[in-house]
């Protein structure tokens, strides 16, 4: 599967631009975007970083990380997923980076998603959907979210977000909603992001394999 990871990363290497901000995800895949975005490092004016993990690589290979709030829109956003339906619909958060990823996210004008084959679903739902939280509000989150999904949650312990906040995982959902699941969460009192990048899908998703699957 690292072989389909890098394969991945290696191809979205060709929407990187001369001059461009590159915004960067986190997670197992981007680290191989990483390291090919290494080889052009002189090419680009610097990248924009989803978290602390990401941030460390980028600038041990010498690629300077600049402020999103410095850039303004960026031209392209690369980065993984937990889960991809074939409307290029996500479930992320697997590494609690979700809240400065969707935010890069939003902030791209094109958000390119690698993934090995084994990521893309039919529905969205057997990977845990993680909620980043205000730690007060932990449990009121997780009572809001049984009644409203019936999804069971589960907070996952010893996980701090760069934020500084908590990570709530929902089993045994079956996402045919995604927007509207989305929209419906960000409104419950406590909730920071939702790992469900639906209304802002990703614009290409690129299966890592020999070649490649881009869609």
């Amino acid at each position: 599967m690292s072989d389909a990871k890098r394969l991945a990363g290696e191809k979205a290497i060709d929407y990187v631009e001369d001059g461009m901000v590159v915004g960067v995800g986190t997670g197992s895949t981007v680290a191989y975007f990483i390291d090919a975005l290494a080889g052009i490092r002189d090419r680009i004016a610097g990248a924009v970083s989803s978290s602390e993990q990401s941030t460390q690589r980028l600038r041990g290979h010498g690629i300077e990380v600049l402020d999103l709030n410095a850039c303004g829109p960026i031209p392209l956003y690369v980065d993984g997923a937990d889960e991809c339906d074939p409307g290029k619909r996500l479930i992320k958060g697997g590494g609690a980076a979700l809240t400065r990823e969707k935010i890069i996210a939003e902030a791209a004008t094109t958000f390119v998603c690698i993934i090995d084959p084994s990521k893309e679903v039919p529905v969205l739902g057997r990977f845990p959907l993680p909620l980043e939280v205000v730690p007060m509000a932990r449990s009121l989150v997780a009572r809001e979210i049984v009644a409203m999904t019936g999804g069971q949650p589960v907070w996952r312990q010893g996980t701090v977000t760069d934020n500084g906040n908590w990570v709530l995982d929902i089993h045994g959902l079956s996402i045919t909603d995604p927007v509207g699941l989305e929209q419906s969460l960000n409104q419950v009192p406590g909730v920071v992001s939702v790992g469900l990048f639906a209304r802002r899908p990703a614009d290409v998703v690129i299966a890592g394999g020999t070649p490649p699957l881009v869609r």
